[in-house]
């Protein structure tokens, strides 16, 4: 494997060394496909046509790929048209696998009021995800459109463009008590989280996803009961599948479970810092068809079957 931080002929930046065991064997794989910044671009629903390629290859090669994401299912149901064996939804809160619901942990009815009211009186914006759609506070769609074109937050540029095409995501005003799966948040400065951080931290985990230039934090606040490794565990533990035998891809701190738990955890060259000091390798950006060129790296599609080779 080459030196740390060096580049290879493929476009891979190797972060360091690991033994990636059976990742590297012969045999049936998994793969877990972040959605937002990794299978697509932020806020978009359509898949690079190499990527479609790729999950395809692969599937036929007798390996299983599943999205995990922390969309919910509305949200992420656009994608399942691509032919997926399951999906890790909520950031981990639910699982299904062939049709079958393996997992399914909304916050309970305290738990919601309590988060809401805690946020709300710091004055950080909320957007609660159900199982069919999201309700985000008014005011949350301006504040978006005047900040989200200031960074690279994959997150946050999600979000924008979610609800500039009223993608199921209404005004709070019209929530109903829904379960409610998680909750993304959008805070002023990292004072104003740190009352609901101290109120809420032995329930939920607080995944900060990045800060502006302008101090603005946006995040997700998670039950700790669950997240995207644990998620991994339990979809290899029903596949009967080595937790070494799983390939992760991810681009966001939200990512970052998925990414230690999986036998190998690979993160998008858009993908946040954070993260790429925590993965395993980086892989090409997603409009560099970084998910074909690491599927190749690792065998992963048909043998001798080829798209197109601009990669050798």
């Amino acid at each position: 494997m080459e030196a740390e931080g060096r580049e290879n002929h493929s476009g891979y930046m190797i972060k360091k060394e690991k033994e990636t065991g059976s990742v590297l064997k012969a045999g049936k794989k998994i793969i877990f496909l972040d959605i937002d910044g990794t299978l697509t671009e932020a806020g978009k629903n359509e898949p690079p046509q190499s990527a479609l390629w790729a999950i395809e290859q692969a599937r036929k090669a007798g390996h299983f790929v599943f999205l995990c994401t922390g969309r919910n299912y509305d949200m992420l149901s656009p994608l399942l048209q691509y032919g997926f064996d399951g999906v890790i939804g909520s950031a981990g809160g639910y699982i299904e696998c062939r049709g079958e619901v393996l997992y399914d942990c909304p916050m309970t009815r305290r738990q919601t009021e309590l988060v809401m009211t805690v946020l709300a009186g710091n004055g950080v914006f909320r957007t609660v995800e159900c199982m069919e759609g999201a309700f985000t506070d008014e005011g949350f769609k301006t504040f978006l459109q005047e900040h989200a074109a200031e960074g690279r937050n994959s997150e946050l540029l999600r979000w924008r463009e979610q609800i500039e095409q009223s993608l199921h995501i209404l005004p709070m005003r019209e929530y109903r008590g829904q379960p409610v799966y998680k909750v993304v948040f959008m805070s002023p400065s990292m004072e104003a989280l740190a009352r609901p951080q101290e109120a809420l931290r032995e329930e939920f985990d607080f995944c900060i996803h990045g800060e502006d230039p302008y101090g603005f934090i946006n995040g997700e606040i998670i039950n700790r009961q669950f997240d995207k490794g644990k998620a991994v565990e339990k979809v290899c533990a029903h596949l009967g599948i080595p937790v070494a035998d799983a390939i992760a891809f991810g681009d966001s701190m939200n990512d970052r479970q998925m990414l230690e738990t999986a036998g190998l955890g690979i993160c998008m060259a858009n993908g946040s810092e954070q993260l790429k000091e925590l993965a395993d390798e980086i892989c090409p950006a997603v409009w560099e068809d970084g998910i074909r060129a690491a599927f190749g790296k690792y065998c992963l599609t048909v043998p001798s079957v080829s798209m197109y080779s601009p990669m050798e």
